[in-house]
């Protein structure tokens, strides 16, 4: 785990940031498939921690589902049979991530598929999942509806957002759904009198339908 000396003990830390769209924690997970349904289990979770609005702690492990992954997995994610045999066990690592996530509202982009992996792997070692999800692309259909597309990729490229040109790795995207959160939350303040955007405003906003975009946030907005 990567840290930037960010103190994690809520105690000290005001609870109301918890209800923010600014306090949260982003996170991705590669994969062996498409579906935890099927059999299929996380080999890497990435996540980072945002209090307000500040990037102030990473969190990346690979975790060993003891089973082989097969060569496109290795080729998309970069992510070895190898690399596996030498982490320790997903149920290990989960037990660590679900200490880090405690507390927070979680985002995704696509969050269907990342939180049912999520629930998968903590219904393994017999924890429920915490926080609510966000998805930052059903979001960013609503608030940049020309975007050529809403892949994560395309968003990055669209939004001129910091990257390193690696994807498909799970720290990587997890950071780059992070700033394009934080961006996503930035041009909507532009645009629509908030002092601060709730966290259940965004998840509210995900649902809302497109051709209704404007008229909610002008109301959530109080204009």
């Amino acid at each position: 785990m990567n840290c930037l000396g960010y103190d994690d003990k809520k105690d000290f830390i005001n609870m109301d940031l918890y209800t923010n769209s600014d306090t949260v924690i982003v996170l991705d997970f590669e994969t062996t498939g498409l579906s935890p349904d099927c059999g299929d289990r996380a080999i890497e979770i990435g996540a980072v921690k945002i209090v307000n609005g500040v990037l102030v702690e990473r969190f990346q492990k690979l975790m060993n589902p003891h089973r082989r992954i097969d060569s496109f997995i290795e080729q998309y994610t970069g992510i070895t049979n190898k690399m596996l045999s030498k982490s320790a066990p997903c149920e290990e690592v989960m037990h660590e991530f679900s200490e880090f996530i405690d507390g927070y509202n979680l985002v995704a982009h696509n969050a269907s598929f990342d939180s049912r992996f999520l629930d998968a792997e903590l219904s393994r070692i017999k924890r429920n999942q915490f926080g609510p999800f966000a998805c930052s692309m059903l979001v960013s259909r609503r608030i940049y509806p020309d975007a050529p597309n809403h892949k994560l990729g395309t968003l990055v490229e669209y939004k001129s957002l910091p990257n390193d040109g690696t994807f498909h790795r799970a720290l990587a995207d997890a950071e780059m759904t992070a700033y394009l959160w934080l961006e996503i939350i930035e041009d909507i303040k532009e645009e629509y009198p908030f002092e601060g955007i709730s966290f259940d405003v965004m998840k509210k906003l995900s649902r809302t339908a497109k051709n209704d975009t404007s008229n909610f946030l002008h109301r959530m907005s109080g204009c």
